[in-house]
């Protein structure tokens, strides 16, 4: 299913082989909309515009809108501490790493997944069965007693430093962090379709996600990520209902003009190419220092899944697909468009 609905995107360039979902508009306008692929390949049951796809690391942006409500409220503020806001020993932690330092990957604690270091997120869970993890307290086995890994203050991706602004939310609000999401954040976004839901037991309308194999064959995820996603990754959502999060976020439903300004605000420089990191999300500043986009992104296998807001054109694009790599290729076309605009 293609719909080429704007004359910029007529000669988009999409591979064959390509499994997912894409959308770009700007505002209400549609100017793309292209499912293909199957959700289901035993069952041949094709992506639609109403597929759910895991996006992986793409939900952190969620865990800061989350985090960020809460500071709002007064039950958090950006200073907080580990032991202020954590009921949780970490012997070997600095004790004054701050809900900041988590939100922007400076906190320097260990990552129970190194992507510096590490590159088959399948072998964390040979030694550590995934359907155990079912809640964020079920990551803690895996870097609570670990070392800090570098002082704070300094940019190191981390995935750990997620969970525990997870946690963080479960002790402030009271509620279970996919409860407190999907009340706080999916319902006031109008994100109908979208959840953190077990791999065992996947509502309708969810694309399993695929690890093709060199030699032609392939087989689902099931068994190489966590059985449920938290606060690091692992939602599920429509292509249709991750540009509401976008609209929202922008519009002001979910944080105030002044919060949602710091949460976009480029906190930490990442590399000397323009990309720095805010709160949850990525920001690539063009030459001239102003902000080329806002992203959000996430790969895991049988995932991958790019989300972008470009303030200059007022565009929103967003690739979902349930395969490994089948987003970037055609999320990078895209923005050679909207570069154009």
């Amino acid at each position: 299913m293609n719909k080429l609905l704007h004359d910029d995107f007529t000669d988009l360039p999409i591979k064959p082989d390509f499994s997912g979902s894409a959308l770009v508009m700007r505002q209400d306008d549609i100017l793309f909309d292209n499912q293909q692929g199957y959700a289901n390949r035993a069952e041949r049951i094709e992506n639609r515009t109403s597929t759910r796809f895991g996006i992986a690391s793409g939900c952190k942006l969620f865990t800061a809108i989350a985090v960020c409500q809460l500071i709002e409220q007064g039950k958090l503020a950006f200073t907080s501490t580990l032991r202020e806001c954590l009921a949780i020993d970490f012997p070997r932690f600095d004790p004054d790493v701050t809900v900041e330092q988590l939100l922007t990957h400076t906190s320097g604690i260990p990552d129970y997944f190194d992507e510096s270091v590490m590159d088959d997120f399948e072998e964390l869970w040979r030694q550590r069965p995934m359907y155990h993890i079912r809640q964020l307290r079920d990551f803690l086995p895996m870097f609570q007693h670990e070392p800090m890994r570098q002082e704070r203050g300094v940019f190191q991706y981390n995935n750990a430093g997620y969970i525990l602004l997870g946690l963080i939310v479960e002790q402030a609000s009271g509620l279970m962090f996919s409860d407190y999401i999907e009340r706080f954040v999916f319902k006031p976004a109008d994100m109908t379709d979208s959840g953190y839901f077990s791999l065992d037991a996947l509502p309708a309308n969810t694309a399993l996600g695929y690890i093709d194999n060199a030699d032609g064959s392939w087989r689902t995820n099931h068994y190489s990520i966590p059985v449920k996603g938290g606060a690091d990754g692992g939602a599920f959502v429509t292509a249709q209902d991750m540009a509401k999060l976008w609209s929202a976020l922008l519009a002001h439903r979910l944080l105030g003009e002044e919060m949602t300004s710091r949460l976009l605000t480029p906190h930490v420089k990442v590399n000397d190419k323009g990309a720095h990191y805010g709160y949850g999300l990525w920001i690539q500043l063009g030459a001239k220092r102003h902000v080329f986009k806002y992203h959000v992104m996430g790969y895991d296998p049988g995932v991958s899944f790019h989300s972008a807001y470009y303030p200059a054109t007022e565009i929103v694009s967003v690739v979902c697909s349930n395969e490994s790599d089948g987003a970037f290729d055609l999320m990078k076309a895209i923005e050679m468009k909207v570069g154009e605009g």
